[in-house]
């Protein structure tokens, strides 16, 4: 009898191994060629653009349902993406990212429905404090995913550093991470606590989740 395994059209994607692999193994994943560099370029001109349009607003804390703006927790604008609304560069970004859902739920089996993201601007001199990224009315999203967008030649003193606190072996270490052009981190949300360091330049980036039903 044939089995029905054989009739599932399936080609493996080293570099989407790589990120399964790495989150199995230390709950989260650093990638730097997940976009091309064509693409970051385009995406960023596409925030900055909208930005101009005066279209971000002011971040919140907690979910839709429970939203307080707090100053001194976080300082970066944001404006919400819509697939079903999304323009021909943002058509990119959903296309790399359902590829890799899509291929998360075959290999994972993790049962990704939903996907909520935005683009994010700190202005100089913002943060985001140590958080995690779940709520306690609402424990759907699963990974996090940041893209960061800034322009080439980022230096590191231009702060805004992404720092994710582990827990390795009882002990608490921090994981620093450069805001580099066209990186991408993904991070279990449930999990991983973090922050935003203060920014010296205005910081770019896409951010978003990854959530069940």
């Amino acid at each position: 009898m044939e089995s029905i395994f054989e009739n599932i059209d399936f080609v493996e994607n080293p570099l989407y191994e790589t990120i399964i692999e790495d989150i199995l193994s230390k709950k989260y994943s650093v990638v730097e060629d997940f976009f091309s560099a064509e693409d970051v370029a385009i995406l960023r001109q596409s925030l900055l653009n909208k930005h101009e349009e005066n279209a971000f607003k002011k971040a919140a804390i907690g979910n839709r349902f429970e939203e307080t703006i707090i100053k001194s927790i976080r300082g970066d604008v944001i404006l919400w993406m819509e697939e079903a609304k999304a323009d021909t560069s943002e058509l990119l970004f959903f296309s790399k990212i359902n590829s890799l859902v899509n291929y998360l739920n075959k290999t994972c089996f993790l049962g990704i429905l939903h996907k909520e993201f935005h683009y994010a601007l700190y202005p100089k001199g913002t943060f985001y404090k140590r958080h995690i990224d779940t709520f306690q009315n609402d424990d759907r999203r699963k990974l996090s995913f940041v893209c960061y967008l800034n322009e080439d030649g980022w230096l590191p003193e231009n702060g805004g550093e992404l720092v994710l606190y582990l827990n390795e072996n009882g002990e608490e270490t921090e994981n620093i991470i450069y805001p580099f052009p066209g990186r991408v981190v993904i991070f279990e949300s449930q999990v991983i606590e973090h922050e935003v360091k203060p920014v010296n330049k205005e910081r770019l980036s896409i951010t978003g989740w990854l959530k069940t039903r």
